[in-house]
């Protein structure tokens, strides 16, 4: 599933081509995605001029003339891309909407866990999927003093409590993975033990990752690309994650790169680089 460095470059591609637009034609060509489309979206979106976009998390926002707001999410498979009106369709462009300087905006989902919602501007902060999400972990309110707080008391490894989308937004396992390889804490860590210069070294290692992977464009697997088309290349910068069996970057231990299962998903880190 993309996660926030891909989700964040994808906002930013858009933007470029959509902000000030108007939308001339709005094309739905299933009822749903992950969930049913609200009923008369089409019609909702034909007309209407498109504002700022925003990221909250793993989901974009488009503001829409004054009080509309479309909130999109890329699921597992989706991808989100604005071309000329020249490029041909593909099987599953689901969403399909045209802009008035001819520019065409297509949601591709092969496997239809992605999300197209619509929202009055202004109860985003109410809404499901949206409501209780933890800081930005760009933004100001993040740091290490906040993160040994919302940390206190946990006694869930380090790996799973990063993943909780109430605790830090927009977090998923690669990046988690290869923040705690830069903070040189283990993932098998007790959430609650990380405090003081941990949380501090923790969250400034969040934030580097975060922001060498949006310069990189995210990374590429499977579906994602960005705006444009074009692949990220961010998986080429990867120390641990999908790296079982090599070299550990960092020291010269012989086992490697681990990879253990926490909660179901894969893990990779150094066990003697990361404590």
């Amino acid at each position: 599933m993309p996660e926030l460095p891909e989700v964040e470059t994808v906002r930013r591609g858009l933007a470029l081509r959509l902000s000030g637009r108007r939308i001339i034609g709005a094309e739905l060509r299933r009822p749903d995605l992950r969930r049913p489309f609200p009923p008369g979206l089409a019609r909702r979106l034909e007309g209407a001029r498109i504002g700022d976009l925003r990221r909250r998390g793993k989901y974009i926002l488009i503001e829409l003339d004054d009080d509309g707001l479309l909130l999109l999410h890329l699921g597992m498979s989706g991808r989100i891309t604005a071309g000329g009106n020249n490029t041909p369709d593909e099987k599953h462009d689901h969403v399909v909407l045209r802009l008035d300087d001819g520019t065409v905006v297509r949601f591709n989902d092969p496997r239809r866990f992605g999300l197209v919602d619509y929202l009055p501007r202004g109860t985003e902060g109410a809404h499901p999927l949206l409501a209780g999400m933890g800081p930005e972990p760009l933004g100001p309110d993040f740091d290490g003093a906040y993160l040994a707080k919302a940390l206190a008391g946990k006694l869930t490894p380090i790996k799973s409590a990063l993943l909780d989308q109430k605790i830090v937004a927009g977090l998923g396992n690669i990046y988690v993975c290869e923040a705690l390889y830069r903070a040189r804490l283990s993932p098998r860590r007790l959430a609650a033990t990380v405090t003081g210069t941990r949380a501090a070294r923790l969250a400034q290692a969040i934030r580097g990752v975060l922001d060498e992977a949006i310069e990189a464009g995210g990374s590429s697997l499977r579906d994602y690309v960005q705006a444009n088309g074009e692949l990220g290349y961010f998986q080429d910068r990867w120390a641990v994650y999908g790296r079982e069996g090599e070299k550990c970057p960092a020291c010269n231990c012989k086992e490697g790169v681990r990879r253990i299962t926490q909660a179901g998903r894969s893990t990779f880190y150094c066990a003697r680089w990361q404590r």
